[in-house]
């Protein structure tokens, strides 16, 4: 039986979530993951943490002149967010008709990111929007 690789790339765990990591010694929590703790080094016991997406707006900018592959977007909001279970996130906020502020709540949402080449493949991330 053929297998779809779209079909296959959609089930990768890390795609369609906030995927990260815990360090089983000394309970530090990173996005995206890593191999080795900051905290532990070489000691560390790294296991997957999936996050819940939820968080507070930290900083953010406004873009208005962007890259070629983000042109059709512009201007558009880029936010540092601090998640609820306590990795900082960059991300693309979500144009909801709220005010984007320093300490509004978000949540994750996964939405297309740009459209690449003459075949038109669609590349999807997380973005995030006022909750």
């Amino acid at each position: 039986m053929e297998r779809s690789s779209a079909n296959l790339w959609r089930k990768i765990n890390s795609r369609y979530n906030l995927v990260g990591c815990k360090c089983q010694n000394c309970g530090a929590l990173y996005f995206p993951s890593r191999v080795v703790c900051r905290k532990c080094g070489r000691d560390s016991k790294i296991t997957e943490a999936r996050f819940s997406g939820n968080g507070v707006i930290s900083s953010y900018t406004n873009i208005r002149v962007p890259p070629d592959s983000f042109k059709e977007e512009a201007p558009y909001t880029i936010a540092i967010v601090k998640l609820d279970e306590g990795p900082s996130v960059e991300g693309h906020v979500v144009e909801s008709g709220g005010e984007v502020k320093i300490g509004s709540r978000v949540r994750a949402v996964f939405r297309k990111m740009y459209v690449e080449g003459d075949e038109g493949l669609i590349y999807y991330h997380y973005k995030f929007e006022l909750a």
